[in-house]
């Protein structure tokens, strides 16, 4: 899938960059969960965020608008691990057929990941074939 930016996320992802100091890989308008996701190389979250998240605060006011910050991980497990963060999960398994299974710790993680008729979980299924070919993720 070839990856579209317009003018205003050009102009979001740049500035990211010059207050940041961090590479970034992708930059997406989140609609479900009403955010600019920034998905940033493998080792840049730290840099990313800054000391105490001061970079995401920063962000958040000259933008105007809620920010998340991903790290990428070309391990697709690891990946979907860290666009479920800051929930725990206990285990990411893929099956043969593609399928991605995520363990949740408690009835309760389990249901901020799935989200109100499945939302989250579709939103989320979206987000990683921005970059995997995935069939269905799955909570369970």
């Amino acid at each position: 899938m070839k990856i579209k930016y317009d003018v205003s996320l050009m102009g979001f992802m740049s500035l990211f960059e010059r207050i940041t100091g961090a590479q970034i890989k992708d930059c997406y308008l989140d609609t479900v969960l009403n955010c600019i996701t920034f998905v940033v190389q493998p080792g840049q979250l730290g840099r990313a965020l800054g000391k105490k998240a001061v970079n995401v605060k920063i962000l958040k006011e000259k933008m105007n608008k809620n920010i998340r910050v991903v790290e990428f991980n070309p391990n697709i497990l690891d990946f979907i691990r860290n666009m479920v963060a800051p929930l725990k999960v206990e285990r990411v398994d893929q099956n043969e057929d593609g399928t991605i299974m995520i363990t949740g710790p408690d009835t309760q993680t389990k249901g901020l990941i799935i989200g109100r008729n499945a939302q989250n979980l579709r939103n989320l299924e979206n987000n990683v074939r921005r970059y995997f070919d995935v069939k269905e993720i799955r909570v369970v």
